[in-house]
């Protein structure tokens, strides 16, 4: 049993520890605009100084590379002019990419000999400039998906409608209340209260109906088993603070699959980008609960064909 448990504390040290070692710029889609003679220069200063960490784009002007920053189609750039490079960067798309973007427009202008500038077309509120509030949705998620499941299972343990109906209540509720924080609380939103509030409830609904459906169909195993994957595996891969991007390529795609992770996805596009590049985040969270609620009427139905089976002895 010691060893049993030394191996399972030896994977969850891997499980959330790795993901931030290896975590850092990878084919980040980026985009580069500028006379058409220095363009090649700065690619090959940006392959030098940072290899394999930016997959390059072409435009041919600097508004055509900010309006493709606010669409979400790539994460920054850089503008070549007679001043200088200037690095196009958008903090509240992830601060720690951002900051690679910053680092290495000067590391290009130092090789190139040009002065290195940023500009932040979508900036972090100025009560959180570090993005903490969004970053630090991870438990909000945890708490609001496991705990309530718990609850209802057992204060309406022979009521489906009733625990069902408490978990679309405390979604919404979850979501309002975890908005308001943002706002009114510490100021990690200014805008979009309400889109908010909506995609925390729907992230909340996404990973409570699943496991009152896994409760239901298979018992105690199957919403233990439902929620350890949530808490050991869509927490570290869900990249909620520095968004999947920054993750090995493999296990950001992973996480973005799970609740967690598709969650802090929508919440980040809602609140800053307008809903873009929310989309698949938002039908991900919704076929969540659409399978939990599949899940769950089919336990239900078991329940009720086996129960006069098990009440028949007794009654003979």
């Amino acid at each position: 049993m010691t060893v049993a448990l030394g191996a399972v504390l030896a994977v969850l040290l891997a499980i959330f520890i790795l993901p931030s070692l290896r975590s850092g710029p990878h084919d980040l889609p980026v985009g580069v605009t500028g006379p058409a003679s220095a363009v090649p220069q700065v690619e090959a200063a940006l392959a030098a100084a940072a290899p394999d960490a930016y997959a390059v784009q072409r435009f041919d002007s600097q508004e055509a590379l900010v309006a493709a920053v606010h669409d979400r189609d790539v994460v920054g750039g850089f503008v070549v002019d007679g001043d200088g490079i200037r690095s196009v960067v958008t903090s509240a798309g992830g601060a720690a990419i951002a900051q690679s973007l910053t680092a290495s427009a000067q590391g290009v202008g130092t090789a190139l000999g040009l002065a290195a500038t940023s500009t932040d077309v979508v900036p972090l509120p100025a009560a959180d400039p570090a993005g903490i509030g969004i970053g630090g949705l991870a438990f909000p998620l945890v708490f609001g998906g496991i705990v309530p499941v718990v609850a209802f299972r057992t204060a309406f343990a022979r009521r489906t409608g009733w625990r069902l109906g408490g978990l679309l209540t405390f979604s919404v509720v979850g979501g309002l209340v975890v908005a308001a924080v943002l706002r009114f609380g510490f100021g990690s939103i200014e805008t979009a209260f309400w889109p908010v509030a909506a995609a925390m409830a729907l992230g909340i609904a996404a990973m409570a109906f699943p496991l009152t459906g896994l409760q239901e169909a298979f018992g105690g195993k199957g919403f233990t088993i439902g929620a350890m994957s949530m808490m050991f595996l869509g927490n570290p891969f869900a990249g909620i603070a520095t968004t999947s991007a920054w993750l090995p390529s493999g296990l950001g795609a992973f996480g973005q699959i799970l609740p967690p992770g598709a969650t802090g996805t929508l919440v980040r596009s809602v609140a800053y980008f307008g809903g873009t590049g929310g989309l698949t985040a938002g039908l991900t969270l919704g076929a969540w609960v659409v399978v939990g609620l599949v899940v769950h009427t089919i336990g239900t139905r078991r329940g009720r064909q086996d129960a006069p089976a098990t009440a028949l002895p007794s009654a003979a």
